[in-house]
């Protein structure tokens, strides 16, 4: 109910933009003209995506962007916290709706700051192949896991590959802003709707700071 309210308020704003839009408004804005809108946007690819958010984004038409960590629904292997992946049959019909667009996560929701050259290119490259063969669409935006960024070759790697790529920030995108240096702001349930406008409204920045800087020692040793 908490997310129904969040997406019915986004709708009567009339102010979400699909990516595509969003994109090419911050590239060809002036950069002394502000930016307005927001983006929708998920991660991973659990089975809640197509079962919860889909209806109610479909119902107020909201468009949104699922970056889809590809390896977990190709291999049907559940996401951390015993998270349900999506099945690829779920994610055509969220597709076929007409308001939600297919990126990548990678394809093991691999963390590209440590992972050698050739790992890079396999996990864009499958994760781009996949989503090709299993939905027909092409995977044109990209979000980093964990909104940890890459490496110097994985930065041009998906440069090379995306014509957009996310990673934290919790701050509005200005006008001619690196797009493959998008800034988001998570929403969790804790925040409930007080914190979720604060948040639209391009608050919280303070927060997103101190989440960055505890993400980079809580995954010191990880891989994915």
């Amino acid at each position: 109910e908490l997310f129904r309210r969040q997406i019915e308020a986004l709708a009567a704003s009339g102010s979400v933009l699909t990516l595509d839009e969003a994109v090419a408004r911050l590239t060809t804005a002036d950069a002394t003209d502000p930016v307005s809108g927001v983006v929708v946007t998920f991660d991973d690819g659990t089975a809640d995506f197509a079962e919860v958010a889909v209806p109610i984004l479909a119902e107020h038409k909201v468009p949104a962007t699922l970056y889809l960590a590809t390896a977990f629904v190709e291999e049907q292997r559940n996401f951390p916290d015993d998270g349900r992946p999506l099945s690829w049959s779920a994610l055509a019909d969220a597709v076929s709706t007409g308001w939600v667009t297919v990126g990548s996560h990678t394809h093991t929701h691999a963390l590209l700051d440590r992972a050698e050259p050739t790992a890079v290119d396999a996990e864009l490259d499958r994760s781009i192949e996949l989503i090709g063969e299993r939905l027909g669409v092409r995977a044109a935006h990209f979000a980093y896991p964990k909104a940890v960024a890459g490496s110097p070759y994985a930065d041009r790697s998906v440069r090379a590959r995306f014509a957009s790529a996310a990673l934290a920030g919790g701050h509005p995108n200005r006008a001619r802003a690196d797009v493959h240096r998008l800034a988001r702001t998570p929403i969790q349930v804790s925040d409930g709707f007080r914190w979720f406008e604060r948040k639209v409204a391009g608050g919280m920045a303070l927060e997103e700071q101190l989440r960055t800087v505890l993400n980079k020692r809580r995954y010191r040793h990880a891989t994915a």
